[in-house]
């Protein structure tokens, strides 16, 4: 039987990329990577705004979220965001709404969480645009109660309950997402608590995901133990007669799990290079393609090499690009030139799109600054992508 072949995709087609906007937005996104790529002003600024937030100076949050906040954000809220999903949409690329605010470790807080989630899930049934919702088990948990449990120490009745509530909250979330049809992805998050996380998605899975992969776990591959968890997941996925649904990252806490891990007298869970964590990426995309009968994935990486592979991989195993069992995404303001190139060759790609009140998300946003300082890697290609789109349009 002939493999399908995949339609050619290039990183490099500026035009399609940038084909969503206009010349006045292409010289204000050159503007704002043109000064985050100023290590100084990033680290000084990001200073200051959290600063003028913080004691409320006029025109603050105007000029942030006219800024930074418009580049990397949806809106404020769900239905500020509904602009942004629907131009996201016309080139054919979904939107992963991702609820950016960190809860205060309450009841009240958790229940408002878990009810911002269910409102998310309540867009996505009536959208075409919105293919997964996702959500952090702290934002409807204690960290210190995760950590507690995954150490094997009892808990207290008053912990327990509190642990049955949180269980319940995220039951709910993931019952509504079977109850509509809707993916939902269950974020990763620290070692030291991840895997009582691990446990309560896969307990979720054995529920949900009889037919399908509703709900997803996530896996940092920078941990060298995590495509050995992929595959004792699938194998228990198999015997169970369930479909495991897996999103695919390098990970988010590097610094924070080796300083841990010191502090403990543990080694560090981290891989050694970066060069170590790539080939682990890559191999787990392999293992993930050649079990997709029971596995479905979502490549959530800004990595060229990573994200051609895998489109290499499902020609090898002859999966057509539309097929909804494999997905790309990236987060919105970066890294367009894989997203709308990939949904441009008819990838399912999607966009994570982050949102909450301006102050609240501004950890999110100087993240995504500090990423993008004139540093080797994400942020000069950004920048030099702009810079060749310009100049494109200008016949140059």
């Amino acid at each position: 039987m002939p493999v399908t072949q995949a339609p050619p995709v290039s990183f490099d087609d500026t035009a399609v990329a940038f084909a969503s906007k206009s010349d006045a937005e292409l010289r204000k996104m050159y503007a704002l990577f043109a000064s985050m790529n100023n290590n100084t002003l990033v680290k000084t600024g990001g200073g200051l705004m959290k600063t003028a937030l913080k004691w409320n100076l006029p025109g603050t949050k105007f000029l942030i979220k006219n800024s930074i906040f418009r580049q990397f954000c949806g809106g404020e809220t769900i239905k500020e965001c509904i602009p942004v999903i629907a131009e996201l949409g016309r080139y054919g690329i979904g939107t992963i709404l991702d609820y950016s605010v960190e809860g205060e470790g309450s009841d009240k807080s958790f229940d408002q969480t878990r009810d911002e989630i269910l409102a998310t899930l309540d867009l996505a049934h009536r959208s075409t645009h919105i293919p997964f919702s996702v959500f952090k088990v702290t934002g409807l948990a204690d960290s210190a109660l995760l950590e507690k449990i995954q150490a094997g120490k009892p808990l207290t009745p008053v912990e327990q309950a509190s642990y049955d509530r949180a269980h319940a909250r995220m039951d709910a979330i993931c019952h509504r997402a079977h109850q509509y049809g809707v993916r939902v992805f269950v974020d990763a998050e620290e070692s030291w608590f991840q895997q009582t996380i691990d446990n309560m998605a896969y307990e979720m899975m054995r529920k949900y995901n009889r037919e399908s992969a509703i709900v997803w776990n996530t896996y940092q591959l920078y941990r060298h133990d995590r495509l050995d968890a992929i595959k004792e997941a699938h194998d228990v996925a198999k015997r169970e007669g369930y479909f495991l649904g897996g999103k695919l990252v390098r990970g988010a806490y590097m610094e924070k799990e080796a300083r841990v891990a010191t502090q403990r007298g543990y080694k560090n869970p981290i891989n050694p290079t970066k060069q170590e964590t790539d080939a682990l990426y890559d191999e787990s995309l392999r293992y993930c393609v050649q079990h997709v009968d029971r596995i479905s994935i979502c490549a959530g990486t800004h990595n060229e090499a990573s994200s051609k592979l895998l489109t290499q991989l499902m020609q090898e195993y002859d999966v057509q690009p539309g097929d909804q069992r494999i997905w790309f995404a990236q987060l919105y303001g970066m890294s367009d030139n894989l997203s709308y190139n990939l949904a441009h060759a008819g990838y399912n790609t999607a966009k994570y799109v982050p949102y909450g009140p301006v102050d609240a998300v501004m950890p999110y946003l100087l993240r995504r600054a500090d990423e993008n300082t004139a540093i080797a890697g994400q942020s000069s290609r950004e920048f030099l992508l702009i810079q060749k789109e310009i100049r494109r349009r200008q016949g140059r």
